[in-house]
């Protein structure tokens, strides 16, 4: 993406986050919090990630209220950015708050797993000898005299 569609996208951001704590007064739009804005290269397209608090009922509330709510911020993003075409806005519930708690279940499982291996090795015994590999055998000096006497 060029520099002029991510400064763009940057703006449009917090156009949209001052919009939604402002001026958009529905009632169904709970704790929403703009995380990213992309433009596209032709600046035509603008896709605005979001994420919401709350139970699946307010996500779905919230989802409504940006909707509805999207031409009232679409011609404010227009005024403020002052572009010949103003990019059409697509709201898009952003999963890094899912992906952040699966992540943090793998590694709560992972640490466990860790705990109880370390456990089982601190009680573990060889089940063979505890050096498996045979050592070279070592002369004696038995060996020396007889070869000395020869």
């Amino acid at each position: 993406m060029n520099q002029r569609a991510t400064q763009l996208a940057d703006r449009i951001k917090v156009i949209v986050a001052e919009m939604l704590e402002r001026r958009v007064k529905d009632p169904r739009l709970g704790f929403v919090t703009v995380t990213e804005a992309r433009l596209t290269g032709d600046l035509r397209e603008a896709t605005v990630f979001y994420t919401v608090y709350g139970s699946p009922e307010e996500q779905t509330g919230s989802a409504a209220a940006l909707e509805s709510a999207k031409g009232l911020v679409r011609s404010e993003v227009g005024k403020q950015l002052g572009l010949r075409h103003t990019p059409s806005l697509a709201f898009v519930p952003d999963a890094v708050p899912e992906t952040a708690q699966h992540i943090e279940d793998l590694l709560r499982a992972a640490r466990a797993s860790d705990e109880a291996v370390a456990a089982q090795a601190a009680t573990a015994a060889y089940a063979g000898e505890a050096d498996p590999y045979k050592a070279p055998r070592e002369d004696s000096e038995d060996e020396d005299e007889e070869s000395d006497s020869r």
